[in-house]
């Protein structure tokens, strides 16, 4: 990593199993990445580590497998979109993290008309369209920092985050529900 601490010294990180551990204990909103590649074909994965930046510039981070062909389309493209999926997309979460080759030919999606990216219109309920502005590689992923140029709002789906964490998807609350005192 970049601009270690001066005069500290490098120790044992824990081992995977505890570092796993510690993460699912963290819940995150779910999003699916997607892009497309060279020859325009479209490619997405699930991801769980997204992060706002800045706001000036409107930046922001994922974090993508090293080895993952979606990262290396991204990286080609340099223009990816963020997907955030509503309560009721476990489903296309599910399917997108699976890793299956036919996942475009199974869910909803539309290409953006200004860079063919892939939006799962049906399943977010807001999508970032981002430019690639820097990549950092830390261990096995590559953090892909994001310009975003545009946020959209997909208003005819559940507006509700899809959560995941302590290894399952849940969903807050309805405000509504918790005003009522049930």
């Amino acid at each position: 990593m970049a601009n270690s601490p001066a005069g500290t010294a490098t120790r044992a990180t824990v081992d995977p199993a505890a570092f796993r551990s510690l993460m699912t204990a963290h819940p995150v909103g779910v999003t699916i990445v997607t892009t497309v590649g060279p020859d325009a074909e479209p490619w997405g994965m699930t991801c769980s580590s997204l992060c706002g930046v800045s706001l000036q510039p409107a930046t922001l981070l994922v974090c993508l497998r090293d080895r993952s062909p979606t990262l290396a389309a991204l990286l080609h493209t340099s223009a990816f979109a963020v997907n955030l999926l509503h309560e009721g997309a476990e489903p296309v979460s599910r399917l997108f993290s699976s890793g299956a080759p036919d996942r475009f030919e199974k869910a909803s999606w539309v290409p953006d008309p200004e860079s063919g990216v892939p939006h799962l219109i049906e399943d977010a309920h807001t999508i970032a369209d981002c430019e690639v502005s820097e990549t950092l590689t830390v261990g096995d992923h590559v953090v892909v920092f994001g310009r975003v140029h545009r946020v959209t709002s997909c208003a005819d789906g559940p507006a509700g985050p899809l959560l995941y964490g302590m290894r399952r998807y849940w969903s807050l609350p309805d405000a509504a529900d918790e005003g009522s005192g049930r």
